[in-house]
């Protein structure tokens, strides 16, 4: 397992742990409403009313209760059910919990009718966004959901030949006489950096790049100075930058100073970082029917298919938007919540702040993947 992948193994472990702790010695309202025999004040007198629900037994774990008011039950099991809404593999999903959801109806008539609900999910890299079409029926004098179970992929037992390039690395031990250092770092440069002046705070964009034979796990940090050279703040890229990068790759970076106006700035002092790690080039992930939207609604979207035979626990997606001179206007990304199993097409979509999106002529797509425990 690469440095990338512990770090991310680490914060997810912790956050578990933190979200167990804080469950068990602070249970929200609804989880103890459901713990303790207690039921929720339910109606399904309008359609709005029954999703609204099964909304709320979402977000209370209450999968059976959920389930046993669906009018399409005998279509899958509760299992299935479960599935479906937190993932069958360990991936963000899986520690994933709904923080909240909005029900929005589209279409009704006397006996049937259609709403969307939009489920805001909390995980350890922040909010993810999904969204299900809900078909409803009359049954009587209450309405009943017909849940869009989403099946599975099935992935065939195959043999996938694999001819990847794989880096390992044997450090010094400590009865051993190599002198005083280990391997030299890799070299990485910073080759495009300028700041971008944003509501919330100024916001530095760039890229850097692996220019050695060598894979690095790298990291930039910066400091902005002040006019007469004092210290206004430093803060560092965390996860908007692709950490592990192999020999000649370029990962794009976007640095975050809340509060900030570039009116207080008088310099910039950027410090790259890079470390050896062993490292290969599989997982090899394919992005298929990209699309840059434009304003007002701008985005890019796309499809990621894993081409080799390990599964992508979580997968982070990077755009870098650039203008006609080639110059970086935004950096976007979203962590998939799904795990990328082999030839499964999975869907992405950034969004592009519209005033930057009119700007961008070009973009380009990077990737990066962590898995836990290899192939499943």
């Amino acid at each position: 397992m690469s440095n990338g992948s512990r770090l991310l193994a680490v914060v997810l472990a912790a956050a578990t742990v933190a979200l167990v702790t804080i469950g068990t010695l602070w249970p929200s309202k609804s989880a103890a409403a459901f713990a303790s025999g207690a039921q929720f004040t339910t109606s399904a007198g309008t359609p709005e009313a029954a999703v609204r629900t099964l909304g709320e037994q979402i977000r209370a774990n209450s999968y059976g209760r959920a389930y046993e008011a669906l009018a399409n039950k005998g279509e899958f099991s509760e299992q299935q059910f479960h599935r479906d809404l937190t993932s069958g593999w360990p991936d963000l999903r899986t520690y994933a919990t709904l923080s909240d959801f909005q029900v929005q109806p589209l279409h009704a008539t006397d006996s049937e009718a259609s709403v969307r609900l939009k489920m805001q999910w909390s995980t350890v890299v922040g909010p993810s966004i999904s969204t299900r079409e809900l078909h409803l029926v009359r049954n009587g004098s209450k309405w009943q959901i017909e849940w869009p179970i989403q099946k599975e992929p099935v992935v065939p037992p195959q043999v996938i030949p694999v001819n990847y390039l794989r880096w390992d690395v044997i450090n010094r031990g400590s009865a051993d006489d190599w002198g005083a250092n280990d391997v030299e770092a890799p070299h990485v440069r910073i080759v495009d950096m300028h700041p971008v002046q944003r509501a919330e705070g100024l916001v530095l964009l760039g890229e850097l790049l692996n220019e050695d034979v060598i894979p690095a796990y790298v990291s930039v940090s910066a400091t902005l100075l002040s006019k007469d050279q004092k210290v206004i703040d430093t803060e560092g890229s965390f996860d908007n930058i692709s950490h592990q990068l192999l020999p000649k790759q370029v990962t794009p970076f976007l640095i975050r100073f809340p509060n900030v106006t570039l009116s207080q700035v008088g310099s910039v002092r950027m410090t790259p970082f890079s470390t050896l790690i062993s490292a290969s080039a599989d997982p090899v992930i394919e992005i298929q029917d990209e699309k840059l939207t434009p304003a007002p609604d701008a985005s890019l979207t796309g499809q990621l298919v894993n081409q080799s035979g390990q599964i992508a626990n979580v997968a982070h997606v990077m755009g870098t938007f650039y203008d006609q001179s080639g110059q970086v206007v935004w950096v976007g990304d979203q962590y998939v919540d799904h795990a990328l199993l082999p030839g499964t097409p999975i869907a992405f979509n950034i969004h592009i702040p519209e005033d930057l999106a009119r700007k961008v002529s070009s973009q380009r797509t990077v990737v990066a993947t962590y898995s836990f425990g290899g192939a499943q």
